[in-house]
């Protein structure tokens, strides 16, 4: 079997679809050009307004095999992509791809339409239940391929998926199709996931549970894309937007790391004004912006820009100014969909301004460092976030890929023990992000900087701070509770891993055992 660039075994094809190995971060150089949906015209007076989702389906033209689009910006709240696929069933509709940007636990119910033949593929990242049961294996026709944000829209921009049918959950919207996530009594924030599905799908149509008169305003989702628009009772509840992953940790040995990070950031000169910086959402990188905030006031630091997913805590640098723009792709509380209201540089964006691999700007780009995540990480620096260390497939990727490979400095924050397994690994489980656009790894033991940055080391080192070798924090660790169990895997592959710009970086095989 042929390996990738990090020595991977990736099959030469699944499903008949032929898989390229990745080559490295920046190798691939786009050809061809960028597809589009079908050239369509309307007459004045005409009525977009569907009077049921199971009519709008009807009208739709959806049939077996075909592939259906959501986004997921109401995260564990979305109620869209069940309504859907229940409709189908009802209609007799299956054999369906569903390419959601993400599925969350209350997809749970999706698990039974799997069983049934109804939804036989999945593109997109996998949070839960339905990556635990993917997991087992056999039970797609084939195995789900997971792309970071900006990969998404570059696959369907370029023609890599094609959409049959959009279903486009907005909090408002009008008869004529103008939409959005900001406005409307269940509020979600920005919607921009999807407007790449609504330029690109054969039929896109907008479900909203707020109809308002003609123009909606902003309209994230415009009227020349939209064929059908259909009004149900909830299109998801903005409770569930907040999870676990959307709080800052209480624990000592994570604010350690936190308070690390940004002391490391710090002494590379980076917290400076006009700097650009992306803090993930969890608990860890949340305690380091509240840190980095701290900072910034007692300085006088000011930031240029911040980019989001957006939380309060991010919203509040920007009323208080100390950071001038946020770019926004996806609101993680209230406070952030508010500040959408009312603030006129809370500016959302769309996953291709964010990180398209196939164009010729990137906000990540842009960025002067950031804070990410991981479940795992090896003495290469690669970084895991889709698995757990038992071969679970449970995470999608998010945005992880795109900012890495952006940022002037990645800093990746995670403890060298989560109960009494190690994340420090000598491979890790699964790679999603390649240790060559990671900088450094900040653990409760110290400061871990990748051999490419020999400066970032000696700045550090002249701070004082811990700088320490990912070899001696594993060894460290492993003093303590062992080496850990290793999964044993088998042949049968359940998911794949693409790097952004759409080779194959890992795929996720099946656990048949331990080691």
């Amino acid at each position: 079997m042929p390996t990738n660039a990090l020595g991977r075994e990736i099959p030469e094809e699944l499903g008949g679809r032929p898989l390229r190995p990745y080559q490295g971060a920046f190798v691939t150089v786009p050809a061809g050009r960028r597809a589009g949906g079908p050239l369509k015209t309307i007459r004045p007076g005409a009525d977009k307004v569907a009077p049921s989702l199971e009519e709008a389906i009807r009208r739709s033209g959806l049939r077996d095999g075909m592939t259906i689009s959501f986004h997921h910006c109401f995260r564990d709240g979305d109620r869209l992509v069940l309504q859907v696929v229940d409709a189908c069933t009802q209609l007799g509709i299956g054999d369906l791809r569903l390419f959601a940007t993400a599925l969350f636990p209350c997809h749970e119910p999706l698990v039974r339409y799997i069983q049934e033949g109804v939804l036989t593929r999945i593109e997109g990242s996998l949070n839960g239940p339905i990556g635990a049961f993917v997991s087992q294996g056999g039970k797609l026709r084939e195995p789900p391929i997971l792309r970071s944000h900006g990969g998404r829209w570059r696959a369907v921009a370029c023609g890599e998926v094609g959409i049959d049918v959009a279903f486009i959950a907005a909090s408002e919207a009008d008869p004529y199709g103008n939409a959005n996530g900001i406005n409307g009594p269940h509020a979600c924030g920005p919607i921009s996931f999807s407007v790449i599905d609504s330029w690109c799908a054969d039929h896109a149509v907008v479900v909203t549970d707020h109809l308002a008169p003609y123009p909606a305003v902003p309209p994230t989702i415009e009227q020349g894309y939209v064929d059908q628009v259909v009004v149900v009772d909830q299109v998801g509840d903005p409770a569930g937007i907040v999870t676990g992953t959307l709080r800052i940790t209480r624990s000592p040995t994570q604010l350690k790391i936190a308070d690390l990070a940004v002391r490391a950031v710090e002494a590379a000169g980076l917290v400076r004004n006009g700097m650009g910086f992306q803090a993930g959402a969890g608990g860890i990188s949340l305690a380091a912006l509240e840190l980095l905030t701290r900072r910034m006031r007692a300085t006088g630091v000011r930031a240029a820009f911040a980019i989001g997913g957006t939380t309060r805590y991010l919203v509040a640098m920007l009323n208080e100014g100390l950071v001038g723009t946020i770019l926004d792709g996806q609101a993680f509380d209230e406070e952030a969909i508010a500040s959408h209201r009312t603030h006129p540089r809370h500016q959302p964006m769309t996953p291709g301004f964010y990180a398209d691999y196939n164009s010729l700007g990137c906000a990540t780009y842009m960025l002067d460092f950031a804070f990410l995540g991981g479940t795992e990480v090896d003495l290469e620096f690669n970084v895991n976030v889709n698995t757990h260390s038992d071969g679970q497939l449970l995470h999608g990727i998010g945005g992880h890929q795109d900012v890495a490979s952006g940022a002037g400095v990645t800093v990746i924050t995670l403890p060298t023990l989560r109960g009494r397994v190690p994340m420090i690994r000598d491979q890790v489980t699964t790679v999603t992000t390649p240790g060559e656009v990671i900088d450094l790894v900040v653990t409760e033991r110290g400061i871990a900087v990748n051999p490419r940055r020999a400066d970032l080391a000696a700045d550090l080192r002249r701070a004082g701070l811990p700088v320490r070798t990912l070899t001696e924090m594993k060894e460290e660790a492993e003093r303590l509770v062992g080496a850990g169990k290793k999964p044993l895997f088998g042949d049968e592959v359940v998911g794949v891993i693409q790097w952004r710009d759409g080779t194959v970086i890992d795929v996720v095989r099946k656990v048949e055992g331990w080691q």
